[in-house]
């Protein structure tokens, strides 16, 4: 049956609530999920490398309905919902298990690193996910630089270098680190709120600071840091135009983030 048919098929109440609790509200966190690993499979691809980028994925679906189970047992509460949500973040951490322990059998190299320095981060976005205070700005930002830790973890499971690993990850940090702020600021705009200047410069010369250690850490990264460059001119230029439908926002973000992670692939393999 495809999935059309069953969606036609299946009746209403019984699709919203699975779907309620399996299928990530973060449209955005799609492609900041994606681009890590995508990334890490254009330098360095191996076996390994896919099935941390799948398990990426896996971990960004599986917040949810881990997040659901969390907040209402903190809460005191044990729903219908509740239930369901358990037995699929179950499910999901079972496949995600199985992704790293396949990626840890086929690896040529440790790459457990980026994880150890990764976990704080995951930490702070879900102490805050408990709390039902998901939406602000730091553990948005912890959340995404953590991820982005999976791109060093596939070049490194390929053999790649320590610098080289730490500095794919310090491209992409630096990407999240002007693009999530900046984005931030157009949504307030677009709902009457007003921005904040001050915060988007530092979020920018954060940026443009992690791009340069990225190319100090290897210099074959010099394409992606300008791509970082652009990125910040770019959204410095339309920061105080005309704002756009968030839909458009999104795809607009996503596609800078695939920009940056295509030049920054091809700068090292080309060097």
């Amino acid at each position: 049956m495809s999935d059309s048919t069953a969606d036609v098929a299946a009746p209403a109440g019984a699709r919203a609530p699975l779907r309620g609790v399996a299928l990530p509200s973060e449209h955005g966190g799609w492609g900041l999920t994606l681009e890590p690993g995508l990334l890490g499979l254009l330098v360095a691809p191996s076996v390994a490398g896919a099935c941390l980028a799948v398990a990426a994925v896996v971990a960004f679906v599986a917040r949810t309905p881990l997040k659901l189970a969390l907040v209402d047992r903190r809460r005191g509460r044990d729903l219908p919902r509740t239930v369901l949500a358990r037995r699929v973040a179950a499910a999901e951490l079972l496949v995600l298990a199985a992704l790293v322990g396949t990626a840890a059998a086929t690896a040529h190299a440790p790459f457990w690193w980026p994880a150890l320095v990764a976990a704080p981060l995951v930490g702070v976005e879900s102490w805050f996910d408990v709390r039902s205070k998901s939406r602000r700005l730091a553990p948005e930002l912890a959340g995404a630089i953590g991820v982005c830790s999976v791109t060093a973890m596939i070049a490194l499971a390929d053999g790649d270098s320590a610098r080289l690993a730490a500095g794919l990850w310090a491209v992409l940090t630096a990407r999240v680190v002007t693009s999530i702020p900046h984005v931030r600021d157009q949504i307030a705009r677009l709902h009457g709120r007003a921005g904040s200047t001050t915060a988007g410069l530092v979020a920018d010369g954060s940026a443009l600071a992690m791009a340069a250690l990225a190319v100090a850490l290897d210099d074959r990264l010099l394409a992606g840091a300008v791509a970082v460059l652009a990125v910040v001119a770019f959204q410095r230029m339309t920061a105080r135009g005309e704002i756009p439908r968030a839909a458009v926002l999104g795809m607009r973000q996503m596609a800078l983030g695939f920009g940056v992670v295509l030049v920054t692939a091809a700068g090292v393999l080309i060097d």
